[in-house]
């Protein structure tokens, strides 16, 4: 066997679906070659392997988060972080801070603004006009879908008034006509992010690198990456071939409406491109926006009369796309946040013929559904991707938030539903969809079982009845991630034969209590048995 690495360590977690204990796992070439006991390692051992001991540590299959945006990210994270403010006064504070900061005439820059800071007052850019004195202003909302601009920013983009969309983007306008600030989706936001200034490819490249390496620390082993923007496989090319790359990324390009099989054919040509360690994999595409700008879609309007429309205005192009690419084996991932939106979905892959290849479809989010859209994604075999902090960062059991009011009561109430979900036998793969929130996975994991914030014990929890348990919310970053990905033959377990990935936890995940397990450490990750990091390490 001659393996090049050994470990030790006290817990195991293969996740194989056995009860034998292991202590020791060997590897060779990046691939699993045995599993057992500390009894059996010393019989594997040769000239030159590396054997590490991890003590009382517990390793698992590698973490991986099913939905980041790590280049989109560098964008949606630009200037002052507002994602801690809880009171416009703060924002506000914050805004002016950043504002000096970038001088006369410069832009400013803020992220992650929550939208109830502005409490039953609208959205608008009055609320921060001043405190950027005639400076361009463009302040990203926490949902990644909408953003607000000052009046010099709108004036720069040559925005005055509504503008018509291929897809459903707004410049939201009051009832004059006069823009108030407030974009809503891409295609609206774009018209003014592309007057900001752009950094140089360097600077980049420099920010995704220690970007990748926090995800390593942070425990991840991989990412499925929902975006595929300009200059992102530059950027992935460029940081591989300088072994900056310490975890593996599986990409999907998106779709978008007003495209056709032109367009089409050339995403698909896209699942060619890959290293190593990353690769074109899936079509990601869009049927809805969010519940809390109002661009869900759902099947009642909610209590503002909104979020009534999808987001391709002829949906039935939608289901020519997904026909489209499913129909040449090529995965997809559709973000479908509201029940109208999820259901279209199921629609879609419903009415695929029966001679269509075999692949992976998922759904992204899938924040408020009704127990038939539960069975179906069973029946249907479709893949749910959710991320557990969008419900205990951005709602409250109270339903007092934004999101809350916008729904009601009775589809508020049947939010995030997955227990439901694995009660039903669906995939459910977790992540972070970082930067909405962020990537840590050990407070994702925690708060999928706590259904509130890990570490306030005070706060009340949100749908109790849908919390995962320990090997629930496990599987979703290992197990069920792999599922998702169709990758379950080669990684998502500690198996012969298997990538060797893993992660090295300081308490063990299925025993810890969750706030415990979410303020503890991660002690190394592997790749490809290649250690990516590693602390208090012994050999």
């Amino acid at each position: 066997m001659n393996p090049d690495l050994i470990l030790l360590t006290d817990t195991i977690h293969t996740l194989e679906g056995t009860t034998e204990p292991a202590q020791a796992v060997a590897v060779k070439d990046g691939l699993i070659t045995a599993v057992g006991s500390r009894t059996d390692a010393p019989d594997w051992r040769a000239a030159g392997t590396q054997v590490l001991d991890l003590g009382a540590a517990t390793l698992t299959p590698g973490l991986v988060d099913s939905h980041i945006h790590p280049v989109l990210g560098l964008d949606m994270t630009a200037g002052r972080d507002l994602s801690g403010a809880r009171t416009l006064t703060e924002v506000r504070q914050l805004l002016h801070a950043e504002a000096v900061a970038a001088g006369p005439g410069g832009w400013v820059r803020g992220w992650g603004l929550d939208p109830n800071v502005f409490g039953s007052s609208r959205v608008h850019r009055e609320a921060v006009d001043d405190v950027v004195a005639g400076r361009p202003a463009l302040i990203r909302l926490f949902d990644g879908h909408s953003a607000l601009a000052s009046v010099r920013a709108l004036e720069l983009a040559g925005i005055t008034g509504p503008r018509v969309f291929e897809q459903a983007a707004e410049v939201v306008c009051d009832d004059t006509g006069v823009p108030t600030g407030l974009l809503l989706e891409a295609a609206a936001v774009d018209l003014v992010e592309r007057h900001a200034p752009t950094e140089p490819f360097a600077t980049r490249k420099s920010r995704l690198a220690e970007l990748l390496r926090r995800f390593a620390r942070s425990g991840l082993t991989g990412g499925h990456v929902m975006d595929l923007g300009a200059g992102s496989l530059e950027l992935y090319r460029a940081l591989e071939n300088d072994g900056d790359l310490p975890l593996r990324l599986r990409c999907a390009a998106w779709c978008m409406p007003g495209s056709g099989e032109t367009e089409w054919a050339e995403l698909a040509m896209m699942l060619r491109e890959g290293g190593r360690r990353w690769s074109v994999d899936a079509i990601k595409l869009f049927v809805d926006g969010t519940i809390d700008n109002g661009t869900a879609w759902l099947f009642e309007p909610d209590s503002y009369g909104q979020s009534t429309a999808p987001f391709w205005p002829r949906p039935q192009e939608y289901a020519e796309a997904v026909r489209y690419f499913a129909g040449r084996g090529i995965p997809t991932a559709t973000h479908a946040i509201g029940d109208a939106g999820v259901a279209h979905v199921l629609d879609a892959l419903e009415s695929l013929p029966s001679s269509t290849p075999a692949a992976v479809h998922r759904v992204e989010h899938i924040e408020s559904i009704p127990d038939n859209l539960i069975k179906r994604f069973a029946r249907l075999d479709v893949v749910a991707s959710m991320q557990p902090t969008h419900c205990t960062h951005y709602s409250r059991a109270d339903h007092s938030d934004n999101w809350s009011t916008r729904l009601g009561r009775e589809r508020a109430d049947r939010a995030w539903r997955c227990q439901d979900l694995r009660r039903a036998g669906v995939t459910l793969a977790l992540g972070s969809d970082w930067p909405i929130a962020p990537f840590e996975p050990l407070p994702v994991m925690a708060d999928a079982r706590l259904r509130r914030p890990a570490g306030r014990p005070d706060e009340a929890p949100i749908g109790p009845g849908q919390a995962l348990t320990a090997l629930q919310a496990l599987e979703g970053y290992t197990s069920h991630a792999a599922r998702a990905a169709g990758l379950f033959h080669s990684t998502g377990s500690i198996s012969v034969g298997k990538r060797a990935d893993f992660t090295a936890f300081e308490c063990d995940p299925l025993t810890a209590d969750p706030d415990e397990l979410a303020g503890s450490n991660i002690l190394g990750t592997v790749v490809d048995g290649d250690i990516q990091f590693m602390l208090d390490r012994v050999e």
